[in-house]
């Protein structure tokens, strides 16, 4: 293959290997010419910091190997393409907002974008495979791409996001790194006062990314791990639906490892969701299935849900949380207005799961404040928002300080379970109707 010096400005319209070196290319390297491949192992390519596009491409069926970037807005750019492939490629060192200050915003268009390693906008059917993405502000970006195939690519120490999704779907993410993506936004009285993580996180998906695979990713100690929003700021519902998450690991991360609100049809199985605030914080989710996943010692809940439903939750290990389980309802009147069916926590299926050494097993409660404090007064008898319809089935609920706590909770079945040996109460009710417990295994082998 033909070996090419690469220049300032210069268009590639042909496959080549880059003549191994360092080159100065504020004006960066420009493709156009469709079906190329560009060979640039042991070339890397400096920007002046922060501005201009590294390599920009706008021609289809493109492959780059082995290319090393640093110093721009953007490494990588893509724009309404299809068949690109980056393989090992590695980026840093792009336009970043200096650490310590802002709060993020999730919701920026593809125009004015944070600055980061690989933007893709528009793209279909692209891969990006044993990638460098590292310490800057977001390693990769996709608005508006179908079918990626993103693999064995590390995004770690990013500022921003290690991988972001907007309008992106039917992608898949494998065995991908973005660990510590986090950031501290401080407020009135300095830097002891503030917010850590400031909307940082290893994965973010917003703007209706659906239908995508997460399989084996690690999120650690991030912002958040997982971060699906599905309610723009103008109110516009717009749910991240569909999605598969499968053994990722979100652990470690001052507020929450997997957030999913307003969202749809989502399954979690398999994941580590441990030491964090919030395990899962799904709240107004609904049609969403937990199984198999792992919550151990987060502060507040290894499950907290405001006003979702039909969800089930299965085989599920809760160990050391405040709370295993944390339902409850509070109403909202915007969302009470876009969202009619999701006044409440309803229609539940709790089955299969062992909860030890927790606050609380499982609490569900009406008219609360993140699950833990009287809401309004003026709501708390309200039917409609009152729990109603769920179902403890086989669960193994030991040695916490309470089993099952229902407060204004109506019409709960709590049926086969094991509660045994929890300090306060097994079951502990209160203002509840239509309980129904039977057939529950307590200490010494008698039944509840």
């Amino acid at each position: 293959m033909e070996v090419i010096v690469p220049v300032d400005g210069m268009e590639l319209r042909r496959s080549c290997t880059l003549a191994e070196g360092v080159y100065y290319c504020p004006s960066g390297l420009r493709i156009t010419t469709p079906g190329i491949t560009i060979i640039g192992h042991g070339v890397t390519l400096i920007g002046a910091t922060g501005q201009g596009i590294g390599l920009e491409i706008t021609a289809n069926n493109i492959t780059i190997k082995g290319l090393s970037i640093k110093g721009y807005q953007h490494g990588i750019r893509a724009i309404s393409v299809e068949r690109l492939v980056l393989d090992h490629c590695s980026v840093h060192g792009t336009a970043e907002i200096a650490s310590n200050t802002v709060f993020l915003d999730i919701w920026l268009p593809s125009e004015r974008a944070y600055g980061g390693g690989v933007l893709l906008v528009g793209c279909d059917d692209c891969e990006v495979v044993s990638c460098e993405l590292q310490h800057q502000q977001t390693g990769l970006m996709a608005y508006g791409c179908r079918r990626l195939a993103v693999t064995l690519t590390n995004a770690s120490y990013c500022s921003g996001f290690g991988f972001y999704l907007s309008a992106t779907s039917d992608s898949r993410f494998e065995e991908n790194i973005a660990d510590y993506c986090c950031r501290f936004e401080p407020r009135e009285g300095g830097l002891h006062f503030g917010h850590m993580g400031a909307d940082a996180a290893g994965f973010v998906l917003v703007r209706g990314s659906s239908r995508n695979v997460f399989r084996r990713n690690a999120a650690r100690l991030g912002g958040d791990g997982f971060f699906l929003a599905g309610l723009d700021p103008s109110g516009k519902p717009d749910g991240c639906d569909d999605n598969l998450f499968e053994d990722n690991d979100g652990s470690l991360s001052p507020n929450i490892a997997f957030e999913a609100t307003f969202c749809r049809g989502n399954i979690f199985r398999r994941n580590y969701a441990d030491r964090s605030n919030y395990g899962f914080w799904l709240g107004y989710s609904w049609d969403t299935m937990l199984e198999a996943n792992r919550m151990i010692m987060n502060r507040q809940a290894g499950i907290a849900v405001e006003n979702g439903h039909h969800f089930n939750v299965i085989d599920n290990t809760f160990q050391g949380n405040g709370h295993g389980i944390l339902l409850w309802s509070g109403r909202v009147e915007g969302f009470a207005r876009l969202y009619p069916e999701s006044l409440t926590s309803w229609d539940w299926q709790i089955e299969g799961n062992t909860m030890t050494r927790n606050g609380r097993g499982v609490r569900i409660a009406n008219n609360q404040d993140h699950g833990i404090r009287s809401g309004p007064e003026a709501t708390s008898t309200a039917p409609d928002i009152r729990p109603r319809g769920h179902l403890l089935r086989r669960n193994d609920i030991q040695d916490n300080r309470i089993g099952i706590e229902l407060v204004g909770a109506d019409g709960t079945i709590v049926e086969g379970n094991i509660l045994n040996r929890n300090v306060e109460a097994n079951i502990r009710e209160d203002d509840t109707t239509g309980t129904l417990a039977r057939n529950n295994l307590g200490s010494r082998g008698a039944y509840l």
